[in-house]
Protein backbone atom coordinates (compact mmCIF):
# COMPACT_ATOMS: atom_id res chain seq x y z
CA UNK A 1 0.00 0.00 0.00
CA UNK A 2 3.21 2.13 0.45
CA UNK A 3 4.15 2.09 -2.65
CA UNK A 4 0.60 4.54 -3.87
CA UNK A 5 0.34 6.78 -0.78
CA UNK A 6 1.58 9.09 -2.96
CA UNK A 7 -1.26 8.46 -5.39
CA UNK A 8 -4.27 8.28 -2.58
CA UNK A 9 -2.75 11.68 -0.83
CA UNK A 10 -2.78 13.87 -4.54
CA UNK A 11 -5.70 15.49 -4.06
CA UNK A 12 -5.50 18.98 -6.12
CA UNK A 13 -6.58 17.50 -9.47
CA UNK A 14 -9.61 16.47 -7.59
CA UNK A 15 -9.96 19.86 -5.78
CA UNK A 16 -10.30 22.24 -8.71
CA UNK A 17 -12.54 18.92 -10.68
CA UNK A 18 -14.69 19.71 -7.51
CA UNK A 19 -14.89 23.32 -7.54
CA UNK A 20 -15.60 23.27 -11.29
CA UNK A 21 -12.24 24.85 -12.91
CA UNK A 22 -10.37 21.92 -14.03
CA UNK A 23 -8.83 22.63 -17.53
CA UNK A 24 -7.38 19.55 -18.71
CA UNK A 25 -8.12 16.41 -20.88
CA UNK A 26 -10.97 18.17 -23.08
CA UNK A 27 -12.79 16.45 -25.04
CA UNK A 28 -12.80 17.59 -28.61
CA UNK A 29 -15.17 15.97 -30.85
CA UNK A 30 -14.46 17.95 -34.44
CA UNK A 31 -11.40 18.39 -36.57
CA UNK A 32 -9.00 20.79 -35.17
CA UNK A 33 -9.22 24.08 -36.81
CA UNK A 34 -9.77 27.64 -35.92
CA UNK A 35 -13.30 26.53 -34.50
CA UNK A 36 -13.72 23.19 -32.33
CA UNK A 37 -16.24 21.25 -30.69
CA UNK A 38 -14.83 20.93 -26.92
CA UNK A 39 -17.36 18.97 -24.28
CA UNK A 40 -20.36 19.70 -26.87
CA UNK A 41 -19.89 23.45 -27.78
CA UNK A 42 -18.25 25.59 -30.50
CA UNK A 43 -15.39 27.32 -29.31
CA UNK A 44 -12.67 29.51 -30.83
CA UNK A 45 -9.68 27.67 -30.73
CA UNK A 46 -6.42 30.01 -29.37
CA UNK A 47 -4.94 26.86 -27.52
CA UNK A 48 -3.28 25.18 -30.32
CA UNK A 49 0.21 24.91 -32.06
CA UNK A 50 -1.46 24.82 -35.24
CA UNK A 51 0.58 27.83 -37.06
CA UNK A 52 0.42 27.48 -40.39
CA UNK A 53 -3.28 25.78 -40.15
CA UNK A 54 -2.31 22.69 -41.84
CA UNK A 55 -4.33 20.28 -40.17
CA UNK A 56 -6.95 20.07 -42.68
CA UNK A 57 -5.39 21.09 -45.44
CA UNK A 58 -6.29 19.27 -48.68
CA UNK A 59 -3.36 18.27 -50.11
CA UNK A 60 -2.03 17.27 -46.08
CA UNK A 61 -5.41 14.62 -45.74
CA UNK A 62 -4.87 13.40 -49.71
CA UNK A 63 -1.22 12.52 -48.96
CA UNK A 64 -2.72 10.49 -45.86
CA UNK A 65 -4.98 8.74 -47.44
CA UNK A 66 -2.61 7.47 -49.89
CA UNK A 67 -0.43 6.41 -47.55
CA UNK A 68 -2.64 4.17 -45.90
CA UNK A 69 -3.60 2.68 -48.92
CA UNK A 70 0.07 1.63 -49.81
CA UNK A 71 2.01 1.21 -46.40
CA UNK A 72 -1.15 0.30 -43.80
CA UNK A 73 -1.73 1.73 -40.38
CA UNK A 74 1.85 1.30 -39.16
CA UNK A 75 5.50 -0.26 -39.61
CA UNK A 76 5.14 -3.07 -36.56
CA UNK A 77 8.81 -2.09 -35.47
CA UNK A 78 11.27 0.26 -34.78
CA UNK A 79 13.57 2.26 -37.27
CA UNK A 80 16.41 0.76 -36.44
CA UNK A 81 14.94 -2.81 -37.68
CA UNK A 82 12.52 -3.35 -40.26
CA UNK A 83 10.31 -0.11 -39.58
CA UNK A 84 12.26 1.78 -42.10
CA UNK A 85 10.14 3.07 -45.02
CA UNK A 86 10.96 4.52 -48.39
CA UNK A 87 8.65 7.37 -47.18
CA UNK A 88 11.18 7.49 -43.82
CA UNK A 89 14.15 8.39 -45.71
CA UNK A 90 12.70 10.41 -48.30
CA UNK A 91 11.51 13.19 -45.62
CA UNK A 92 14.72 12.68 -43.84
CA UNK A 93 16.20 14.20 -47.46
CA UNK A 94 13.60 16.93 -48.01
CA UNK A 95 14.18 17.91 -44.75
CA UNK A 96 18.35 18.07 -44.70
CA UNK A 97 17.44 19.71 -48.19
CA UNK A 98 14.87 22.40 -46.62
CA UNK A 99 17.36 22.88 -43.71
CA UNK A 100 20.38 23.41 -45.55
CA UNK A 101 22.39 20.57 -43.57
CA UNK A 102 23.50 17.39 -44.59
CA UNK A 103 21.54 14.80 -43.27
CA UNK A 104 18.65 14.80 -41.05
CA UNK A 105 16.94 12.07 -38.66
CA UNK A 106 13.10 11.13 -38.15
CA UNK A 107 11.83 10.29 -34.55
CA UNK A 108 8.74 8.54 -33.74
CA UNK A 109 7.55 11.94 -31.35
CA UNK A 110 9.08 15.25 -30.28
CA UNK A 111 9.74 13.91 -26.62
CA UNK A 112 11.78 11.06 -28.02
CA UNK A 113 13.83 13.47 -29.77
CA UNK A 114 15.31 15.11 -27.49
CA UNK A 115 15.53 12.06 -25.06
CA UNK A 116 17.28 10.36 -27.78
CA UNK A 117 20.00 13.34 -29.00
CA UNK A 118 20.67 15.01 -25.69
CA UNK A 119 21.37 11.13 -24.13
CA UNK A 120 23.23 10.38 -26.79
CA UNK A 121 25.38 13.15 -27.61
CA UNK A 122 26.32 14.02 -23.87
CA UNK A 123 28.60 11.31 -21.92
CA UNK A 124 30.63 10.97 -18.53
CA UNK A 125 32.58 13.96 -18.22
CA UNK A 126 30.76 15.83 -20.52
CA UNK A 127 28.51 19.14 -19.51
CA UNK A 128 24.99 20.33 -20.41
CA UNK A 129 23.99 24.15 -20.19
CA UNK A 130 20.14 24.65 -19.97
CA UNK A 131 17.77 27.21 -20.07
CA UNK A 132 15.79 27.54 -17.37
CA UNK A 133 12.79 27.83 -19.14
CA UNK A 134 13.28 24.97 -21.86
CA UNK A 135 10.78 22.58 -22.74
CA UNK A 136 10.77 19.05 -20.08
CA UNK A 137 11.52 17.33 -23.18
CA UNK A 138 14.76 18.46 -22.93
CA UNK A 139 14.83 18.61 -18.93
CA UNK A 140 14.33 14.75 -19.34
CA UNK A 141 16.87 14.04 -22.11
CA UNK A 142 19.44 15.85 -19.95
CA UNK A 143 18.92 13.35 -16.72
CA UNK A 144 18.96 10.59 -19.12
CA UNK A 145 22.32 11.72 -20.32
CA UNK A 146 25.41 10.72 -18.04
CA UNK A 147 26.90 13.64 -18.22
CA UNK A 148 26.20 16.88 -15.62
CA UNK A 149 23.44 19.46 -16.26
CA UNK A 150 23.90 23.30 -15.03
CA UNK A 151 21.19 25.22 -15.85
CA UNK A 152 21.02 29.62 -16.29
CA UNK A 153 18.85 31.99 -15.82
CA UNK A 154 15.94 32.25 -18.50
CA UNK A 155 17.65 33.85 -21.67
CA UNK A 156 20.29 35.24 -19.53
CA UNK A 157 23.26 34.66 -22.03
CA UNK A 158 25.25 37.04 -18.56
CA UNK A 159 24.50 33.90 -16.62
CA UNK A 160 25.50 31.39 -19.08
CA UNK A 161 29.20 33.07 -19.94
CA UNK A 162 29.07 33.18 -15.71
CA UNK A 163 28.80 29.02 -15.49
CA UNK A 164 29.96 27.73 -18.95
CA UNK A 165 33.52 29.93 -18.27
CA UNK A 166 34.02 27.86 -15.21
CA UNK A 167 34.05 24.84 -17.41
CA UNK A 168 37.81 23.89 -19.15
CA UNK A 169 37.74 24.38 -22.88
CA UNK A 170 38.73 20.97 -23.65
CA UNK A 171 35.85 19.84 -21.92
CA UNK A 172 33.01 18.29 -24.20
CA UNK A 173 30.14 21.49 -23.72
CA UNK A 174 26.60 21.38 -25.12
CA UNK A 175 24.56 24.48 -24.98
CA UNK A 176 20.67 23.35 -25.55
CA UNK A 177 17.91 25.32 -25.94
CA UNK A 178 14.24 26.33 -27.06
CA UNK A 179 14.57 28.71 -30.09
CA UNK A 180 11.08 30.23 -29.31
CA UNK A 181 9.93 29.35 -25.22
CA UNK A 182 6.61 27.68 -25.63
CA UNK A 183 5.00 29.46 -22.75
CA UNK A 184 6.75 32.81 -22.78
CA UNK A 185 6.48 33.04 -26.50
CA UNK A 186 9.97 34.78 -26.54
CA UNK A 187 13.07 34.22 -28.78
CA UNK A 188 16.19 33.00 -27.88
CA UNK A 189 18.92 35.56 -27.50
CA UNK A 190 21.01 33.30 -30.22
CA UNK A 191 23.58 35.97 -31.42
CA UNK A 192 25.22 36.34 -27.84
CA UNK A 193 24.41 32.25 -27.22
CA UNK A 194 26.51 31.61 -30.20
CA UNK A 195 29.75 34.36 -29.31
CA UNK A 196 29.64 32.47 -26.47
CA UNK A 197 29.59 28.83 -27.13
CA UNK A 198 32.81 29.97 -29.54
CA UNK A 199 34.45 31.39 -27.27
CA UNK A 200 33.98 28.32 -24.79
CA UNK A 201 34.18 25.26 -27.32
CA UNK A 202 30.97 24.23 -26.91
CA UNK A 203 28.43 23.05 -29.48
CA UNK A 204 24.86 24.30 -30.19
CA UNK A 205 21.47 22.43 -29.62
CA UNK A 206 18.35 24.18 -30.82
CA UNK A 207 15.01 23.22 -30.33
CA UNK A 208 13.09 24.72 -32.32
CA UNK A 209 9.82 22.97 -32.25
CA UNK A 210 7.48 26.49 -32.06
CA UNK A 211 10.19 28.07 -34.23
CA UNK A 212 9.87 26.01 -37.64
CA UNK A 213 7.52 27.18 -39.98
CA UNK A 214 7.40 30.52 -38.43
CA UNK A 215 10.32 32.09 -37.97
CA UNK A 216 13.07 32.88 -40.92
CA UNK A 217 12.63 34.24 -44.32
CA UNK A 218 11.79 30.40 -45.40
CA UNK A 219 10.04 29.13 -42.13
CA UNK A 220 13.88 27.23 -41.57
CA UNK A 221 13.40 28.57 -37.70
CA UNK A 222 15.60 30.78 -35.14
CA UNK A 223 19.17 30.29 -36.85
CA UNK A 224 17.38 31.64 -40.28
CA UNK A 225 15.97 34.45 -38.56
CA UNK A 226 19.15 35.66 -37.06
CA UNK A 227 21.46 34.56 -39.98
CA UNK A 228 23.17 32.15 -38.19
CA UNK A 229 22.58 28.88 -39.92
CA UNK A 230 26.09 28.11 -40.04
CA UNK A 231 26.63 28.79 -36.56
CA UNK A 232 24.29 26.31 -34.75
CA UNK A 233 25.49 22.53 -34.94
CA UNK A 234 21.86 20.41 -34.24
CA UNK A 235 18.44 21.41 -35.37
CA UNK A 236 15.66 19.89 -33.34
CA UNK A 237 11.82 20.35 -34.88
CA UNK A 238 8.44 18.57 -34.21
CA UNK A 239 5.94 17.47 -36.35
CA UNK A 240 3.38 18.23 -34.12
CA UNK A 241 2.78 22.24 -34.38
CA UNK A 242 3.36 23.77 -38.06
CA UNK A 243 3.99 19.84 -39.83
CA UNK A 244 -0.18 18.62 -39.28
CA UNK A 245 1.29 15.44 -37.62
CA UNK A 246 3.07 13.68 -34.88
CA UNK A 247 6.86 12.67 -34.72
CA UNK A 248 10.04 14.82 -34.59
CA UNK A 249 13.58 15.03 -36.35
CA UNK A 250 16.92 16.60 -35.68
CA UNK A 251 18.98 18.12 -38.31
CA UNK A 252 23.09 18.60 -38.86
CA UNK A 253 26.42 16.96 -40.18
CA UNK A 254 26.17 13.50 -41.42
CA UNK A 255 28.42 12.54 -39.19
CA UNK A 256 26.63 12.92 -35.69
CA UNK A 257 23.45 11.63 -37.60
CA UNK A 258 25.18 8.55 -37.82
CA UNK A 259 26.11 8.41 -34.82
CA UNK A 260 22.63 9.05 -33.39
CA UNK A 261 21.35 6.52 -35.41
CA UNK A 262 23.16 3.73 -33.98
CA UNK A 263 23.38 4.52 -30.24
CA UNK A 264 20.14 6.52 -29.52
CA UNK A 265 18.29 4.36 -27.61
CA UNK A 266 14.69 6.51 -28.05
CA UNK A 267 14.79 5.72 -31.52
CA UNK A 268 16.17 2.12 -31.51
CA UNK A 269 13.97 0.60 -29.41
CA UNK A 270 10.71 3.26 -30.13
CA UNK A 271 8.52 1.88 -32.76
CA UNK A 272 8.61 3.86 -36.30
CA UNK A 273 6.33 6.63 -37.32
CA UNK A 274 3.30 5.41 -38.77
CA UNK A 275 3.39 5.63 -42.67
CA UNK A 276 0.19 8.47 -42.22
CA UNK A 277 2.31 10.73 -40.06
CA UNK A 278 4.97 10.48 -42.48
CA UNK A 279 2.95 11.57 -45.64
CA UNK A 280 1.41 14.43 -43.31
CA UNK A 281 4.50 15.45 -42.72
CA UNK A 282 5.70 15.09 -46.28
CA UNK A 283 2.71 17.23 -47.68
CA UNK A 284 3.01 20.22 -45.04
CA UNK A 285 6.89 20.59 -45.64
CA UNK A 286 5.77 20.74 -49.36
CA UNK A 287 2.81 23.59 -48.26
CA UNK A 288 5.31 25.22 -46.16
CA UNK A 289 7.46 26.24 -49.19
CA UNK A 290 5.04 26.46 -51.97
CA UNK A 291 2.84 28.92 -49.66
CA UNK A 292 4.57 31.44 -48.12
CA UNK A 293 1.74 33.34 -47.95
CA UNK A 294 0.82 31.25 -44.73
CA UNK A 295 3.81 32.91 -42.96
CA UNK A 296 2.89 36.37 -43.85
CA UNK A 297 -1.45 36.22 -42.65
CA UNK A 298 0.46 34.14 -39.43
CA UNK A 299 2.62 37.27 -38.57
CA UNK A 300 0.10 40.12 -39.72
CA UNK A 301 -2.74 38.03 -37.28
CA UNK A 302 0.56 37.64 -34.96
CA UNK A 303 1.25 41.92 -34.97
CA UNK A 304 -2.10 42.70 -34.24
CA UNK A 305 -2.82 40.47 -31.13
CA UNK A 306 0.17 41.81 -29.66
CA UNK A 307 -0.85 45.45 -30.24
CA UNK A 308 -4.42 44.97 -29.37
CA UNK A 309 -3.76 43.25 -26.31
CA UNK A 310 -0.97 45.34 -25.22
CA UNK A 311 -3.08 48.49 -26.17
CA UNK A 312 -5.95 46.77 -23.67
CA UNK A 313 -3.77 46.63 -20.54
CA UNK A 314 -3.01 43.31 -20.80
CA UNK A 315 0.71 41.59 -19.52
CA UNK A 316 1.77 39.92 -22.34
CA UNK A 317 5.50 39.28 -20.82
CA UNK A 318 8.32 39.39 -23.41
CA UNK A 319 6.52 37.51 -26.20
CA UNK A 320 7.80 38.09 -29.57
CA UNK A 321 6.05 35.33 -31.38
CA UNK A 322 2.75 33.89 -31.85
CA UNK A 323 2.61 32.42 -28.81
CA UNK A 324 1.11 35.76 -26.26
CA UNK A 325 1.05 34.48 -22.86
CA UNK A 326 -1.68 36.83 -20.95
CA UNK A 327 -0.21 36.48 -17.13
CA UNK A 328 -2.77 36.73 -14.65
CA UNK A 329 -0.93 35.98 -10.91
CA UNK A 330 -2.76 33.95 -8.73
CA UNK A 331 -3.09 30.08 -9.67
CA UNK A 332 -7.33 30.22 -8.72
CA UNK A 333 -7.86 33.47 -10.29
CA UNK A 334 -5.95 32.50 -13.45
CA UNK A 335 -8.13 29.47 -13.46
CA UNK A 336 -11.27 31.19 -12.56
CA UNK A 337 -10.76 33.52 -15.92
CA UNK A 338 -9.97 30.63 -17.52
CA UNK A 339 -13.41 29.50 -16.96
CA UNK A 340 -14.98 32.95 -17.40
CA UNK A 341 -13.21 32.89 -20.99
CA UNK A 342 -14.35 28.86 -22.00
CA UNK A 343 -17.98 29.94 -20.96
CA UNK A 344 -17.78 32.87 -23.41
CA UNK A 345 -16.97 30.47 -26.33
CA UNK A 346 -12.72 30.69 -26.12
CA UNK A 347 -10.22 27.51 -25.94
CA UNK A 348 -7.38 28.69 -24.02
CA UNK A 349 -5.18 27.16 -21.72
CA UNK A 350 -4.25 28.18 -18.21
CA UNK A 351 -0.41 27.55 -16.75
CA UNK A 352 0.15 27.44 -13.43
CA UNK A 353 3.33 25.88 -11.44
CA UNK A 354 5.17 23.73 -11.81
CA UNK A 355 4.92 24.65 -15.07
CA UNK A 356 5.65 28.11 -14.22
CA UNK A 357 7.24 30.36 -11.65
CA UNK A 358 4.84 30.97 -8.55
CA UNK A 359 2.61 33.83 -8.45
CA UNK A 360 3.37 34.03 -12.73
CA UNK A 361 0.65 31.90 -13.55
CA UNK A 362 -0.86 32.83 -17.26
CA UNK A 363 -3.76 32.28 -20.18
CA UNK A 364 -1.60 30.71 -22.66
CA UNK A 365 -3.19 32.10 -26.43
CA UNK A 366 -1.74 31.41 -29.17
CA UNK A 367 -2.44 31.96 -33.10
CA UNK A 368 -2.59 30.57 -36.33
CA UNK A 369 -2.64 32.07 -40.01
CA UNK A 370 -6.04 31.28 -40.63
CA UNK A 371 -7.80 32.78 -37.88
CA UNK A 372 -10.02 35.24 -39.86
CA UNK A 373 -10.84 38.65 -38.66
CA UNK A 374 -13.71 37.95 -37.13
CA UNK A 375 -12.17 35.16 -35.11
CA UNK A 376 -9.92 37.75 -33.79
CA UNK A 377 -12.16 40.43 -33.17
CA UNK A 378 -14.32 38.23 -30.82
CA UNK A 379 -11.30 36.63 -29.19
CA UNK A 380 -10.20 40.42 -28.27
CA UNK A 381 -14.14 41.88 -27.19
CA UNK A 382 -14.26 38.29 -24.61
CA UNK A 383 -10.56 39.05 -23.21
CA UNK A 384 -11.82 43.17 -22.96
CA UNK A 385 -14.92 42.18 -21.49
CA UNK A 386 -13.73 39.71 -18.89
CA UNK A 387 -10.27 41.79 -17.90
CA UNK A 388 -12.24 44.29 -16.72
CA UNK A 389 -14.50 42.44 -14.62
CA UNK A 390 -11.36 40.76 -13.02
CA UNK A 391 -9.57 43.77 -12.94
CA UNK A 392 -6.45 42.47 -14.81
CA UNK A 393 -6.98 45.79 -17.43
Amino acid sequence: MSLFNKCRNFTAAREVQKAGYYPYFREISSPPGNEVIAEGKKVIMIGSNNYLGLTNHPKVLERIHQAVEKYGSGCTGSRFLNGTLDIHVELEEKLAEFMQTEAALVFSTGLMTNLGTISTIVGKSEYIFTDRADHASIVDGCRLSFGTTIKYKHNDMDDLQRVISKIPNDTGKLIVTDGVFSMEGDIVKLPRLVEIAKENSARILVDDAHSVGVLGDHGRGTAEHFGLENDVDITMGTFSKSFASIGGYIAGTEEVIHFIKHFSRPLIFSASPPPASVAAALASLEVLQEEPERRTRLWENTRRMHREFTDMGFDIGTSETPIIPIYIGEDMKTFQFWKELTDAGLFTNPVVPPAIQPNQCLIRTSYTATHTNDQLDRVLEIFHDKGKKFGII
